[in-house]
């Protein structure tokens, strides 16, 4: 089973890159960026069928290694 994670940074947490990716399409005439916030998209592939245990899984993935929870917040998405 195909499962999407997206992290992102909390409300309130700076973020430098994103901040950098602002300024960078303003300088390549990218009009009316008023705020970008980036983060990490992360795709996998489970050997496991059903959607409530895969879910399960990638939630534990994401509290113990893909998201640091401090910081980030993170959704996800089976396929």
């Amino acid at each position: 089973m195909k499962v999407k994670v997206h992290v992102t940074l909390k409300a309130g947490v700076l973020d430098p890159q994103g901040t950098a990716i602002g300024h960078a399409l303003g300088s390549l005439g990218f009009a009316g960026v008023n705020g970008v916030r980036q983060g990490k998209y992360i795709e996998l592939d489970l050997a496991e069928t059903d959607p409530e245990k895969a879910r399960s899984a990638a939630k534990s993935m994401c509290e113990k290694l893909l998201a640091n929870t401090v910081i980030e917040n993170y959704a996800i998405d089976l396929a």
